[in-house]
């Protein structure tokens, strides 16, 4: 089983220094709303690659008053008991820069190697609203999850979107070399047909996994793409490559008027049906559709383990307060035989109650964590 064994913050958000033990199975955070237990949630999801679970900017992340660079640290047990160094934060060296760095065993990497040896997922109360929220907030939750399956799917992803600001540059620019922009464009294409790829397949594994939960608890959604994914639906990679640079260099003129490129991967979304009721997603109910997006993430999670052989890491923030007693015990039951860990937060201790005294558990206060005596 791979897991976090420690856990140490510096200088980030509310912590000045906070150094947490991990163990296999759930690490449960109590304390009053406001505590910094989300934080504690973050500073975990920054150990994937991306800009972690609140999509915060590096500068957000420092502690406010403290010059120390913020730094985030953990030592990861391996699922063949192994040790390893996973280390992130800004770099002290040019405390200026936007760039969060790396370091893995001693090692200075890209944010991408950081999918390589740990699959982190995460649900939180501000997904809740995925299905009315912009197709933008639904891309990048498709991207991360796709990279905890195939780490490469980052580094391809880094490129598309590179090539992409480029080209809006130059067309806004007004700078029309045509051999430059075919270049640019051929990277787009062969890029952005992995990225979308990557995602069919994604949604088409979901599909089958999703019907493995018990329908009674976790609702079943059905979920579908549109945009350049679909292609792949009538033609084979190098054709849909293609017809992308075609419709690129089309389109030119116009994405010159509007400042944007108008087709590729970056313009998809993903939608949802309530299985049961044959009802969009966004037409359910507030707690129909917290159940949804619940349903998914706990169906990646079975997809994961399966296909890397590595339960992921969960951080579940405030879930559990608005299930009901027979659901939340159904959830505890489908993650203990995930087998993943799983890092859980409340504010209301009796939340917990049936894993209270078996798992390691924190009370979290402003700066500080108190790990609660197991009986």
């Amino acid at each position: 089983m791979t897991f976090i064994s420690s856990l140490t913050l510096t200088s980030f958000r509310s912590y000045p220094q906070l150094a947490l033990a991990g163990e296999p199975g759930f690490v449960i955070l109590t304390g009053a709303n406001g505590a910094g237990k989300t934080n504690v949630l973050e500073a975990i999801s920054l150990l994937s690659p991306g800009r972690g679970l609140r999509k915060a900017k590096s500068a957000e992340l420092q502690q406010v008053n403290n010059p120390a660079p913020w730094a985030v640290s953990a030592l990861i047990n391996t699922a063949d008991d192994d040790e390893l160094r996973i280390g992130t934060g800004r770099d002290p060296a040019d405390p200026d820069s936007s760039r969060r760095v790396v370091i893995i065993n001693g090692r200075k990497t890209q944010q991408a190697g950081l999918a390589e040896h740990l699959a982190i997922s995460w649900l939180t109360p501000a997904m809740d609203r995925l299905w009315l929220e912009s197709p933008g907030t639904r891309r990048r939750l498709m991207d991360h999850l796709a990279l905890t399956l195939d780490p490469g799917h980052a580094t391809r992803l880094n490129r598309y979107e590179d090539a992409l600001a480029e080209r809006n540059r130059l067309l806004k620019d007004g700078r029309y070399d045509t051999n430059w922009l075919s270049s640019i464009e051929h990277t787009l294409a062969t890029e952005g047909v992995a990225v979308a790829a990557a995602r069919r397949e994604l949604v088409r594994e979901l599909n089958s996994y999703v019907r493995q939960l018990d329908p009674h608890d976790f609702p079943t959604p059905i979920l579908s793409l549109t945009g350049v994914e679909n292609w792949l639906d009538d033609a084979k990679a190098l054709q849909v490559e293609d017809r992308l640079r075609e419709e690129l260099a089309k389109a030119r003129a116009l994405d010159g008027v509007t400042g944007i490129t108008s087709i590729g991967p970056h313009r998809s979304d993903l939608s949802a049906r309530h299985a049961q009721k044959n009802m969009p997603a966004d037409l359910g109910s507030t707690g129909e559709q917290k159940a949804l997006v619940m349903s998914l993430i706990l169906a990646h999670a079975l997809l994961v383990k399966n296909t890397r052989q590595q339960a992921p890491v969960l951080l579940l923030d405030e879930v559990g307060a608005h299930l009901d007693e027979v659901r939340r015990q159904a959830l505890y039951n489908l993650l203990i035989s995930l087998g993943s860990q799983v890092w859980l937060t409340g504010a209301d201790s009796a939340l917990f109650t049936p894993l209270l005294g078996r798992f390691l558990c924190y009370e979290i206060a402003p700066g500080i964590a108190r790990e609660i005596t197991r009986v």
